[in-house]
């Protein structure tokens, strides 16, 4: 696939801002500012407005694109699909239109790649399927990638986000933090290194298990991230939050995530970050172990 062929595919294009023909040229209309740019614009500046700075949401495969070296994803467990283990009316059918529109079973794509030539084990959450809740299949397959690169000595680097639990599959939702983070958790024992990239928006159960448990935590700009909404939160504790509360920007200035870091140095920084802390093939890893 050619760069102009990338940007003239409508699902290349946030969700957010739909593309629309003027004189023959697709364009789209800014949320933020109102301002319209044409689509091979806005895709050349990775799905950001040039006037507001306002942060497209990307297709998992855009983000893929975005920071793998060119040709080097192989993805893991695609085939897996959501059941209907409530039977919740009308899921199953949601489910199937939103894989068609999509392109992709569920709300995350997972595989190995490389970024900067370093082998990486990557999870990329998708909002454009169900908001990117967090099913049965979106902890399956996160559990078996950090197994995979648990066993293969691999880094982790995943994209989050999310509005939370998958309220279609009710207790089965709720049951992957505990999952997601176990795995996790061996994958630290093992001595490797877990990256976490938090997307807007980044809340619920989500933000409450693994999104929170990487070693080092990345947070692209003005991204909502949190747990409760600000209207519960507010009605319980009785207090007017600040304006920019559950902001990326918020979390950083309060020691919950490590960097901030715009889309188009993202790459960069996770190959610095990688090549940093992944020892080469050839040479073995040491693991530092806290004594009881």
């Amino acid at each position: 696939m050619g760069l102009i062929d990338l940007f003239q595919k409508t699902r290349e294009t946030s969700m957010e801002m739909k593309p629309q023909e003027e004189e023959g040229v697709k364009v789209v209309k800014c949320k933020g500012c109102g301002a319209e740019i044409k689509a091979y614009a806005y895709g050349k500046n990775l799905y950001v407005c040039p006037h507001c700075g306002r942060y497209g949401r990307l297709l998992a495969r855009t983000r893929i694109r975005q920071v793998a070296d060119k040709d080097s994803f192989t993805e893991l467990y695609g085939d897996l699909a959501p059941a209907d283990p409530i039977d919740f009316p009308g899921y199953a059918d949601k489910a199937a239109e939103l894989a068609e529109k999509v392109g992709m079973l569920d709300a995350v794509k997972t595989g190995v790649c490389r970024i900067g030539g370093v082998e990486t084990c990557i999870g990329v959450m998708d909002s454009h399927f169900m908001m990117a809740s967090m099913g049965s299949v979106v902890g399956e397959k996160l559990t078996r990638l950090f197994e995979y690169a648990t066993e293969k000595g691999l880094p982790v680097v995943v994209f989050t986000c999310s509005g939370g639990a998958r309220m279609q599959e009710g207790m089965y939702s709720l049951l992957q933090m505990a999952k997601v983070s176990a795995a996790a958790r061996r994958h630290s024992d093992a001595g490797l290194l877990y990256i976490t990239v938090l997307t807007d928006p980044t809340t619920g159960g989500v933000t409450a298990s693994f999104a929170m448990l990487g070693d080092i935590i990345l947070a692209e700009p003005r991204t909502t991230i949190g747990f409760a909404g600000r209207r519960v939160i507010e009605g319980t504790i009785g207090e007017t939050l600040p304006e920019d509360f559950q902001s990326s920007e918020f979390l950083l200035s309060h020691g919950f995530c490590d960097k901030i870091v715009p889309r188009n140095q993202l790459r960069g920084t996770l190959e610095n970050l990688l090549k940093l802390h992944c020892a080469p093939k050839g040479k073995k890893r040491q693991v530092w172990r806290h004594e009881e």
